[in-house]
């Protein structure tokens, strides 16, 4: 029997960017966009191309990088909306605008302020103006999950009518149940007179852990596309995740009546790349992608999987991509070398200068640990890459001091538009006393929200990579370092957050989506 193909469309540069913190400049949606074409993926969201300059530029960038995956940008049911997604996937070789409204009673009354009639016709209006500017135009039905059956059926018919493609019926705060939820995309499907003219979608959100449970049933019962994340990245608890959907459809092939075309080796380099990125460490029990999802405790298991590994193991580890991150370069690699294995990595350098700079930073990196590994390259070139803003404030180098029955302190040096500054302080310990001492110098007002700490690969010459969350005024930043010395990679991602908010790099979305 010849199986559907089920349509992979990540919206991790636009739903995944949500994430509190996590937004991305635009040189690093295309590296993860790059990623994700050479994955296979069949849709990369790029982003809500109206919410802000910077969010069109990224569009139109991924739009203008990739050719072999089509690029979409969301839009609400406003002209403006549409027109600009339009303009930013001109580039694009193959480009869909994804409008969306919401249909329950709650957000048509309270959010929306508007009558189920004029949803019903704003939503056709802005399908029929999408399709004068594209051929590719999807449609969400905004918290579809908890929106009255029968309506549901009258918009839906009436936008297929005006074009749209893709009917998507999102779980957008996760309400869905497995059961209910797949029963209701079948019955859709089944009610609706004109719904073999669409492909019937899912987005489903993880508040209830059950957003890939949701997905699943959904395929079951029909839906051939599913919207989904690297690492299960968004807003709240997150969205489903491509890689647990993929592996589920490829590993239970003799249930799912679907196929996809994704290369599931590039799930885990993809996977440590958003990860780096965006400064989100995938908790080490995560489905495929965590440190322990191929690990055996066990004995019990372990004499298992030595007699035969399908006792404890349903898929390969090398299946995902796990052999892909193993030791690739040392301190005697040249620069051909080290070019070559970023540009698998997909990671692109503009020009020599840049290039050069990598080259020294892998050098000085390769000094102080004997291997190197793809995710030790991922961190350097996210501390290497040049910003698309002006940073003003730049590590120079710290001394920090920790003894037993003494109050540790740093002494941090900083250069501030370009002017050297040095400044001291006490702490509760020498990264409170290294962090207390930029606060001298830079008087920024943040709170600090979080700071975490991961060892980027194993050893004790590990490089560790720490993640520092800054709020200012409700806006909140992710700011990422990674160094072999674990204070001085403090200092690098609080600065990395004090330039993010200097520079207000973060986009205010109008209405957060689906």
């Amino acid at each position: 029997m010849t199986k559907d193909r089920l349509i992979i469309f990540d919206t991790t540069l636009r739903d995944g960017e949500q994430s509190p913190g996590a937004s991305m400049t635009r040189d690093e949606k295309v590296r993860i966009a790059k990623m994700l074409e050479k994955m296979g993926v069949d849709v990369i969201e790029a982003g809500f191309a109206i919410a802000s300059v910077g969010d069109f530029e990224s569009v139109k960038a991924v739009a203008e990088a990739v050719r072999g995956s089509t690029i979409c940008s969301l839009a609400r049911t406003g002209s403006e909306d549409i027109d600009r997604a339009a303009e930013a996937l001109r580039p694009a070789e193959s480009g869909r605008i994804h409008t969306f409204i919401a249909t329950s009673p709650i957000h048509m009354e309270y959010k929306l302020r508007m009558t189920p009639d004029n949803v019903v016709e704003r939503a056709v209006a802005a399908v029929k103006y999408a399709r004068n500017l594209i051929g590719d135009v999807e449609f969400s039905c905004e918290d579809a999950s908890r929106s009255e059956y029968d309506f549901l059926c009258r918009i839906i018919e009436q936008v297929i009518d005006a074009g749209a493609r893709t009917i998507n019926l999102p779980d957008t705060v996760g309400y869905g149940e497995p059961g209910e939820y797949g029963a209701m995309v079948a019955r859709l499907m089944n009610t609706i007179p004109n719904a073999d003219k669409a492909i019937f979608s899912v987005h489903c959100h993880n508040d209830l852990g059950l957003a890939v449970a949701n997905s699943l049933s959904a395929v079951m019962h029909g839906a051939r596309q599913v919207e989904c994340t690297i690492n299960g990245l968004g807003e709240r608890a997150g969205n489903a995740s491509l890689e647990e959907l993929v592996m589920a459809v490829r590993t239970r092939a003799d249930i799912f009546p679907v196929q996809v075309s994704v290369d599931a080796t590039q799930i885990v380099p993809t996977s440590r790349l958003v990860s780096s990125i965006t400064g989100f460490p995938v908790q080490p029990n995560k489905a495929i992608v965590g440190a322990n999802a191929f690990a055996h405790e066990s004995g019990i298991h372990q004499d298992g999987v030595l007699k035969h590994r399908e006792t404890y193991e349903i898929m390969r580890a090398q299946d995902v991509g796990w052999n892909a991150n193993k030791l690739v370069l040392g301190k005697h690699s040249g620069r051909a070398a080290f070019k070559a294995r970023l540009e698998e990595l997909g990671i692109t350098l503009d020009n020599q200068a840049a290039l050069n700079l990598a080259f020294t930073r892998f050098k000085e990196l390769a000094d102080k640990k004997h291997e190197i590994f793809d995710e030790d390259l991922q961190a350097l070139m996210s501390d290497v890459q040049p910003a698309e803003y002006e940073k003003r404030y730049h590590f120079v180098g710290l001394e920090a001091v920790s003894r037993t029955g003494s109050k540790p302190r740093a002494d941090v040096q900083l250069t501030i538009d370009g002017e050297a500054k040095e400044a001291n302080a006490e702490g509760d310990g020498p990264v409170d006393a290294a962090f207390k001492a930029v606060e001298l110098l830079v008087d920024s007002g943040a709170k600090l929200l979080l700071y975490s700490v991961n060892a980027i690969t194993r050893g004790t010459d590990s490089q560790g990579e720490v993640q520092v969350r800054l709020e200012k005024q409700g806006t909140i930043v992710n700011g990422n370092g990674a160094d072999t010395d674990i204070i001085v990679a403090s200092v690098k991602a609080y600065l990395d957050a004090l330039n993010l908010l200097d520079a207000g790099v973060l986009k205010a979305h109008p209405q957060r989506g689906v």
